[in-house]
């Protein structure tokens, strides 16, 4: 190779022109490098030297700290079981006291029982029957017929006239008392017994508190065997004048009959009289004991989301049992019903319109409890759980960038919902909460109602929300 020509006085060396070769100092290497490949790997290395530059300006390198193993404590373990069960038993106590005394002190709530069977045919052909009889009993119909087929046979008929006139007094009185039955129940199916009826359960809520207390002057009263009865002498009015204006005016000279119509009889409603007081306070406080052992229990649980879903499931569970108890006692109260009780169809109508309330509230605290438990399964640390918040979270990002690539965005209000994403999700839960506490009276349709309000809310919020920057391009990285 040629060598080129230096001027003299210069220092410097001139560049080595292209295909030139220079020797690269290194340690057992001395062989000739082109030119062209050392200004390639210089500025590779200052490629590579920027970009680590730019990686840690821009994320400074994470530790990831084994967290320690958790120490198991038994005792709050145990502890955490013993309340979830002991809040299981008493779920069942609280439900039924919350029903009881909803019936002894909200009126609304009573007629809404008892007004229905008002409507009710067996319960109809009952109080038809009861007050057929009643009339029956005060106009004395075979005495009356005796007298007057007695009177007709003395006026000095022939024997086989006379004797024909005295046969009639069967008829005579089956003729009469259908006469009134057919009065009775014109009266008894019309809207005027339905008003009739609604009136006498009023004025007997209105005493029902002096009812427990033994007010001797209540309308509505319970007996020794435990009867609750409604008064019906203003339906007895009501059916002595339509029997008037039907030409029966015999009854005008019947005094004022009094008459009622049993409710429910059973000796647990005598223990209610005595245990009044107590009806009202585990009526107010039992239900707030019971939540808050199931509180204290998934509070002393190490983990929290599986210990709510037990609670829930235990609370649904409890409800169960509660609706199977119903049941059995709807059986063992139609078997245990008195001789004298004329229509067991008709007593079994008026149990299962009596705990229809309760049955609602039952069915309600059982959707509160799977909902409780899903919501907690969801949000909790299970494989599956997890899969499935990150399988919503990746489609709902997919959703938001498909937006934001056809100019559909959030903006301001997306990334505002992103920053306090925590303190809004508190905020649809304490909603959901307040809606469930004070949502009077409760229905499954509401608290599912509620639930899906709640859960809709969340996923808009989720969907809405948009990261801020910093979090894109972590991501990104």
């Amino acid at each position: 190779m040629a060598e080129r020509s230096r001027p003299s006085g210069d220092d410097e060396p001139e560049e080595p022109a292209p295909g030139d070769t220079q020797p690269i100092p290194g340690p057992g290497d001395t062989q000739p490098v082109a030119v062209d490949e050392v200004a390639a790997l210089r500025s590779r290395l200052e490629a590579l030297e920027a970009e680590n530059t730019r990686l840690r300006s821009a994320a400074p390198p994470t530790v990831v700290v084994a967290a320690p193993p958790r120490r198991r404590r038994p005792g709050r373990a145990t502890a955490a079981v013993v309340l979830i069960v002991v809040a299981a038993l008493l779920a069942p106590v609280a439900v039924v006291a919350v029903w009881a005394k909803g019936l002894a002190e909200d009126t609304d709530r009573y007629l809404a029982t008892v007004a229905p069977l008002a409507d009710d045919p067996q319960i109809q052909s009952a109080v038809t029957n009861r007050l057929t009889n009643a009339i029956v009993d005060a106009v004395n119909l075979q005495d009356l017929a005796q007298t007057a087929t007695g009177a007709v046979s003395d006026l000095g008929l022939p024997p086989r006239l006379s004797a024909a006139v005295l046969a009639l007094q069967g008829p005579l009185v089956d003729a009469a008392t259908t006469f009134i039955r057919k009065g009775v129940d014109r009266v008894v199916t019309s809207d005027a017994f339905s008003t009739a009826w609604e009136q006498a359960n009023r004025a007997a809520h209105e005493q029902i508190v002096a009812v427990m207390r033994g007010d001797p002057d209540a309308i509505a009263s319970i007996d020794s065997q435990g009867t609750l009865t409604v008064d019906l002498t203003p339906v007895i009015e009501q059916v002595k004048a339509a029997l008037s204006n039907a030409g029966f005016t015999i009854v005008d000279r019947i005094p004022t009959i009094n008459a009622s119509f049993p409710l429910a009889q059973s000796a647990d409603l005598v223990r209610l009289q005595n245990a009044y007081r107590m009806l009202d306070v585990l009526g107010t406080w039992l239900p707030w004991l019971v939540i808050a052992l199931l509180a204290g229990g998934v509070m002393l649980s190490q983990n929290k989301s599986r210990a709510l879903v037990v609670a829930g499931l235990t609370l649904a569970g409890a409800m169960l049992v509660l609706g199977l108890a119903l049941t059995i006692g709807r059986s063992v109260y139609a078997n245990s019903l008195p001789p004298e009780v004329q229509r067991p169809d008709a007593a079994v109508v008026v149990y299962d319109q009596v705990v229809s309330l309760l049955r609602i509230t039952l069915r309600s605290a059982f959707v509160l409890g799977v909902v409780v438990a899903a919501v907690a399964f969801v949000s909790g640390r299970s494989a599956s759980a997890v899969a499935l918040r990150s399988g919503y979270t990746r489609s709902a990002a997919w959703v938001r960038g498909a937006g934001e690539r056809r100019g559909v965005t959030t903006g301001p209000v997306g990334e505002w919902l992103g920053e306090q994403r925590v303190l809004l999700r508190v905020v649809v839960a304490v909603g959901a909460g307040l809606a469930l506490v004070l949502g009077t009276p409760l229905t499954p349709g509401y608290v599912l109602g509620v639930a899906i309000v709640a859960i809709v809310l969340l996923l808009l919020l989720s969907l809405l929300a948009r990261p801020p920057a910093s979090d894109d391009g972590v991501s990104a990285a």
